[in-house]
């Protein structure tokens, strides 16, 4: 990502009726799941199979309200079950993808 990039700009980018197709895959999904797209944001997700994919995958299944599923990809990622709300995973999310 271009360095003057952040969380403040990707919450811009939301008025947008797409994401950019340049930007990473993990941010692609993030966006899709802030405009209320589950189902394009998970579409996504499961074909990044890096800790970063995992992480995602397992936030959104948080968000699903499917525990289980969601224990089972933060132990893919290597990252323990957050104790965060869901609305600060997200941002972490969009910080450490934009910073990285």
């Amino acid at each position: 990502m271009k360095e003057s990039f952040n969380y403040e700009d990707f919450l811009n980018s939301l008025k947008n009726e797409h994401p950019p197709e340049l930007w990473p895959k993990v941010l692609q999904a993030l966006w899709y799941d802030a405009n209320g797209n589950w189902n394009a944001s998970h579409d996504l997700t499961q074909d990044i199979h890096s800790n970063l994919g995992f992480w995602m995958h397992a936030y959104l299944h948080r968000k699903e309200g499917d525990k289980f599923n969601a224990d089972y990809w933060y132990g893919r990622a290597n990252r323990p079950y957050p104790n965060n709300t869901l609305q600060e995973e997200f941002r972490i999310l969009v910080d450490y993808v934009v910073n990285n």
